[in-house]
Parts: C-alpha cells; structure tokens; sequence
C-alpha cells in the first residue's frame, strides 16, 4: 500500500513539475519576445478564414493540425528556408505538441528578420484537450 501512494505521489510531482516548466517557458517579457502567442481557441477561429503560413515544428512527426502547410523540425528551421514564404512580413504561425519547440523556432524566425511570427502556445496538447482533432499520417 505505502508504494502504491509513493507511486502516486512521484507521479504527481512529476506531472506539476512538467506544467509548471512549460507555464515558466512561456513568460517570456513581451518586450524581449518577438513573436505572439495565441491559443488553440484563437487558433480554430483564425483556420475558418486561413491566411497565414502553417507549420508543424514538432520532431519526431507525430500528427497535424488540419490544414498545415509544412513540416519542418524546430531545429532545423534555417536550413528549411526555402519552405518558408519569402516575404518576411508573411503572418507564419508555428505549433508543435507542447508548445516548446514552437516557441523555440519562432524566436529563432525573428532573429532571423520574420516579423508577423506567432506561436501556438501549449500546442497539439491542448488542442486535444479542446476536443479538436489531430491529423496522424
């Protein structure tokens, strides 16, 4: 019985530790982030009238959010240049599964002179949660 507790608890560190690294990744001051954030709410209404650049920055592969125009790991955005549109006032929004590796690609952009550059924050994680679904190929 006492394992079975210890178990839950360290369970439960675990899983508020993860969010609450996550909630922390994103409190970037506004002054200093470059990109914007917006949630899957804002994110469905925008896709009814879609006018943006969609990418999935998520590595390994591991489904989409309908519509999504490209694939390109969030590590390897500079190299993935010509999959990018050439007009660096093109609105571009980046997701990925929680939302780290989104927000990481998206600074990367903007160092890299993408001005209209947004974030899905917490990503295909909490898309889910809203009980929008998922494209797995």
């Amino acid at each position: 019985m006492k394992m079975s507790k210890l178990f839950y608890l360290i369970l439960f560190l675990l899983f508020t530790g993860l969010w609450l690294y996550i909630y922390i990744i994103h409190q970037t001051p506004p002054a200093l982030q470059k990109y914007s954030d917006i949630t899957s709410t804002q994110l469905k209404t925008m896709l009814q009238n879609k006018d943006f650049y969609f990418v999935n920055v998520h590595t390994p592969y591991e489904g989409e959010i309908e519509k999504t125009d490209a694939f390109i790991p969030y590590d390897q955005i500079e190299n993935n240049l010509d999959k990018l549109p050439k007009d660096k006032n093109a609105k571009i929004i980046l997701y990925c599964k929680s939302g780290r590796m989104s927000a990481i690609a998206a600074k990367r952009l903007t160092e890299l002179g993408y001005t209209n550059v947004y974030n899905h924050i917490l990503g295909m994680h909490d898309w889910q949660s809203k009980g929008y679904s998922l494209i797995k190929n």
